[in-house]
């Protein structure tokens, strides 16, 4: 049957789902809101925001959407698939209760520590004074999170004390994270290889995707403040059969099970952050939808229909669906404007992404673009990560020439990239 379908959002992650979905033969009208610069080439653009529950709802309801999709933090943790729901529209992902895994960071410790999952010996403070004791007390290298949403930069990693310090000053007293910074997460650190897994789920059973590895900070060698991720590759050479049903059976399966005791079936993308430490994966974080640059990888991995996928989620037969994957490996490189994740400048043409996708096995999404000019229109830069060049492979290795080749091709003022992505996963 023909669906017609509204994709909530507007970066890297949407343009890379609106790809996959008009893939699908039985997709109709494909709508994204408020949606990029390019996503308007695989869909319609719609000038609603993510946040505008009833508008979207009142369009998805005028124009008979049989599916929308949302993979986006805020509106989960807002609670836009209960806001769905109760119009009797159907819509892909977690409802609020079970999004809470993301937008808590404190519920999603305690949920670990009362289920066995392994994680982090961690403290939960919501006065400042106390929070700072506790950093005196433990010592460091210490790791300090904002409870709440923080566009993947909440996470200080402190390797001294002052600088716990002014986490926690920025956190809880300066609000740069405002109300998600009202509660703290303090935890121990952990050393080893971070790694990004995801396994869709419709409330009873779940799929396993291969596993992937993000790049989260800003500076090369992994230093520098953290990001929304600035570039990752899938699948991980190192990671076998063993260790793929180790994480399935202490964190995937235990997770999905203590959510359904605390009343919150799960149905969307369970998206678990570990570390691997001593060959035992150890819960870093939990998300309640799509990385983001993990999902473009996965969508250029993924060979079955998403549309039946995201389907069978919603409708409880995620049994009947097998995930079947294209072989070789994906990366994903992000470029960003000068001075990301700090402040930076916007409204910076864009030139060479036509030649960028004339390379064997590149695809650009694009995140934080526009259209500029409607007499003369252009690509322009309106993001921190403006665009991610994503390239397929037989090898890693291959993949990664590809797309940093194509990341030559791209130009605006200020581009900025990490020059080292996927070199950990090669000299493993």
């Amino acid at each position: 049957m023909v669906v017609d379908v509204l994709l909530v959002g507007s970066g890297g992650r949407e343009h890379s789902l609106a790809w996959k979905l008009k893939q699908s033969p039985r997709l109709g009208k494909l709508y994204i809101a408020p949606g990029n610069g390019g996503t308007r080439l695989v869909g319609e653009n719609v000038p609603i925001e993510a946040m505008e529950f009833e508008k979207l709802a009142q369009f998805a309801e005028e124009r008979k959407i049989g599916l929308t999709v949302c993979s986006v933090d805020n509106p989960l943790a807002d609670g836009i698939v209960d806001f769905f729901q109760f119009r009797g529209l159907r819509i892909w992902g977690p409802t609020k209760a079970a999004a809470q895994i993301e937008w808590s960071k404190a519920f999603a410790k305690q949920l670990m520590r009362d289920a066995s999952i392994p994680t982090a010996d961690f403290a939960v403070f919501t006065n400042h004074d106390e929070a700072l004791r506790y950093v005196h007390e433990k010592g460091v290298p210490i790791v300090v999170k904002a409870s709440g949403l923080a566009l993947g930069k909440g996470v200080a990693i402190c390797r001294t004390v002052r600088e716990a310090e002014v986490a926690l000053k920025e956190i809880m007293l300066d609000r740069v994270f405002k109300d998600s910074g009202t509660e703290v997460v303090i935890e121990k650190y952990i050393e080893g290889q971070e790694v990004s897994v995801h396994a869709l789920s419709d409330g009873k059973t779940y799929a396993m995707f291969p596993v992937s590895q993000d790049h989260k900070t800003i500076g090369e060698g992994d230093t520098g403040k953290n990001t929304g991720g600035m570039g990752v590759v899938a699948p991980l050479p190192w990671v076998d059969a063993d260790m793929m049903r180790d994480i399935e059976e202490r964190v995937v399966r235990p997770t999905l099970d203590a959510l359904s005791a605390h009343g919150s079936k799960y149905s969307g993308v369970l998206y678990p952050g570990l570390m691997m430490s001593g060959g035992m994966p150890r819960v870093l974080e939990y998300n309640a939808r799509f990385g983001d640059p993990e999902c473009q990888v996965y969508m250029r991995l993924l060979k079955s229909d998403i549309l039946d996928l995201f389907e069978a989620c919603v409708d409880g037969t995620l049994d009947k669906q097998k995930l079947e994957w294209n072989s070789g490996f994906a990366v994903n490189i992000v470029l960003a404007s000068g001075g990301y994740p700090d402040e930076y400048k916007k409204g910076f043409p864009i030139s060479g992404v036509e030649e960028a996708e004339k390379i064997s096995g590149v695809v650009v999404f694009h995140a934080g673009t526009q259209i500029m000019d409607v007499g003369h229109p252009y690509i322009a830069t309106s993001g921190g990560r403006v665009l991610g060049v994503s390239a397929v492979g037989d090898t890693l290795k291959e993949a990664l020439d590809q797309a940093y080749e194509a990341v030559d091709k791209v130009h605006f003022e200020g581009k900025y990239y990490r020059r080292d992505i996927g070199t950990k996963a090669l000299s493993q």
